[in-house]
């Protein structure tokens, strides 16, 4: 991909026009078949997504590259797969207080 970069499909018809899913299917069943691999074409889009998640992909991203309606939809499927952020949500409110903490020791410093 890096050597052809496109704005354009990624796989094309003869034709040049975009490879929809019916001749998709069909080429990856197909393929399969030949090399005795049998992942067909909805365990891979779950592999695309987990992968996209695992390498930090926001929901919003994830939605718009599966073609889903909307982010629910995909939160709905995916959202165990994205991770924890409970230290991330602590060290956010740590830093929020900080201020409130230094100058509640200041306060006291200063009457004690």
């Amino acid at each position: 991909m890096a050597a052809f970069p496109t704005d354009g499909p990624l796989f094309t018809l003869a034709a040049g026009g975009p490879l929809g899913y019916g001749p998709w299917a069909s080429a990856w069943g197909r393929a399969g078949k030949a090399v005795s691999l049998n992942i067909d074409t909805h365990a891979m889009r779950h592999f695309y997504a987990s992968a996209l998640i695992a390498g930090g992909a926001s929901v919003k991203v994830v939605q718009t590259r599966l073609g889903h309606g909307s982010a629910v939809v995909t939160l709905d499927t995916y959202g165990h797969l994205w991770p924890d952020d409970d230290e991330l949500t602590r060290s956010v409110m740590d830093a929020a207080f900080a201020p409130l903490a230094d100058s509640l020791r200041t306060a006291a410093a200063s009457h004690g």
